[in-house]
């Protein structure tokens, strides 16, 4: 059974940091790109970050460039989110994904077929 495990969330002060790590489980991906996204109160779950199999191909929302950086340790099977800057509009449920296919990345929920039952962060200003 696949399991993608997501921890690192907590309460923050707007400027502080989290690291998300996103462990998987009952299979490997280092074939499979690997994706974050984000879901705010009362909004729908938006892309946050992707990387490719691996690792040399990063892509990032608008609003999280510069500030958010996702990576990838194939030999412990855990993708990661570094977030720094942290504000409120950061405030969200997190989650992370991995696509259905090999070799692929991209932007959108449809492409990817595993999910983690997400972790919160919370910014406070």
């Amino acid at each position: 059974q696949v399991q993608l495990v997501e921890s690192g969330g907590g309460l923050v002060q707007a400027g502080g940091s989290l690291r998300l790590s996103c462990a998987a489980s009952g299979r490997t991906f280092s074939s499979y790109g690997m994706g974050w996204f984000r879901r705010a109160p009362g909004k729908e779950r938006e892309f946050v970050a992707a990387i490719n199999w691996s690792g040399g191909s990063t892509d990032y929302a608008d609003s999280v460039k510069g500030r958010f950086t996702i990576s990838r340790d194939d030999a412990k099977n855990t993708v990661y989110l570094q977030m720094n800057s942290l504000n409120p509009e950061d405030t969200a449920v997190y989650y992370c994904a991995a696509r259905s296919l090999p070799y692929g990345m991209g932007r959108k929920r449809n492409g990817y077929g595993y999910w983690g039952q997400g972790t919160q962060v919370t910014v406070s200003s």
